[in-house]
């Protein structure tokens, strides 16, 4: 890392998360052996809608899923070197993370959250109308149509431009709804897609279905959030990152967005280079970049060369985010062999 960048990184160390309140805080719970905090139960339930609710303490996707697989001794893919050149080695990362309206919001209900019924525009044949074995709809908090940040993009009820995704997480079935193209008419909500995860299993989408996301992966466990940034449990999950157009899908993505050639398909796993020196930079940012070493990045959809995806929060401070990820660059990364981990997790699916 260059002096001059890791002098300028930690001296806003200082300022990132000094908005940190006592929620921000998780409760008590037992690490496994790898160090990652086990199944956590609630002590009580709460009926209150919670706009980026602090979930840390939450087992999102079980240990053997693909967004938590290790993959720090994956053997590294024969188009590696291929790949990132197609990237281009000098590219930055960036932080696609910030105060609103940029990132993407998620929300906390209860299982007692009503539910409403929701007209599918675009994929209607690829998209759930519910959970499964429970009634048709999505728990939609009242809030959202009437008020910002709880779609993407921060427009209340969520206009009619960009992807706005809208990720609602019941806390007490930890069961994930997702939209993108959410929209409250005034008489119904409407989305592009939606899909819905049982975060306690290893769910896929059939081979060929899209999602809210152009691989057909969830979004929300693939997030960089503040929640665990500032918790003091490392991070044990990769991150959703886009590259500027992909060549088909490998596992674990289940849909293909587009054919360039040279590109690598969705679903290809980034690492941080063991070898890349993290020492230098702030805590927060050591835990994230550690993060992309352990567990990597899942190239999730087409957007902007290596944007990594996080939340809309206001507490993020891109003063410090800005400099410690754009330090980074494609180069720093490797491909680890295409479907690595498939006969793993399938071998253990529920």
């Amino acid at each position: 890392m260059n002096k001059s960048v890791a002098a300028a990184v930690a001296a806003l160390a200082l300022g990132l998360f000094a908005s940190c309140s006592d929620d921000s805080v998780s409760p008590s719970v037992a690490p496994d052996a790898g160090g990652r905090t086990g199944m956590f139960t609630p002590v009580s339930t709460s009926t209150t809608v919670q706009l980026l609710e602090n979930l840390a303490a939450k087992q999102v996707l079980p240990y053997t899923n693909w967004w938590n697989l290790d993959i720090s001794k994956a053997p590294v893919d024969t188009k590696s070197a291929s790949y990132i050149s197609w990237i281009g080695s000098g590219r930055e990362l960036h932080p696609d993370m910030a105060p609103p309206p940029y990132g993407i919001p998620y929300i906390g209900v209860s299982s007692t959250q009503a539910l409403s019924q929701v007209t599918f525009t675009s994929y209607a044949s690829e998209s759930d109308k519910g959970a499964p074995g429970m009634p048709i709809g999505y728990p939609i908090p009242e809030e959202a149509k009437t008020q910002p940040n709880y779609i993407e993009n921060a427009v209340p009820g969520g206009n009619t431009s960009g992807d706005r995704h809208m990720l609602i997480v019941d806390r007490d079935r930890m069961i994930l709804y997702e939209m993108y193209g959410t929209r409250w008419t005034g008489s119904r909500w409407e989305a592009a897609a939606g899909a819905v995860f049982d975060l306690k299993t290893n769910y896929r989408r059939k081979e060929g279905w899209t999602s809210t996301d152009a691989a057909g992966l969830a979004v929300f466990p693939g997030l960089v959030r503040y929640d665990e940034v500032v918790d003091t449990a490392p991070i044990t999950h990769a991150f959703r990152v886009a590259v500027r157009a992909s060549n088909g899908y490998v596992w674990p993505a289940s849909h293909e967005a587009g054919n360039t050639a040279g590109a690598p398909p969705l679903g290809t796993r980034l690492r941080l280079k063991a070898s890349k020196d993290i020492s230098g930079y702030p805590p927060q940012m050591r835990k994230i970049f550690q993060a992309m070493k352990t567990y990597g990045l899942i190239v999730a959809d087409n957007g902007s060369d290596m944007y990594v995806t996080g939340t809309m929060d206001s507490r993020w401070d891109n003063g410090m985010l800005n400099p410690a990820f754009h330090s980074l660059h494609t180069s720093d990364f490797e491909v680890i062999q295409s479907g690595w981990g498939k006969s793993t997790v399938s071998s253990v699916l529920p």
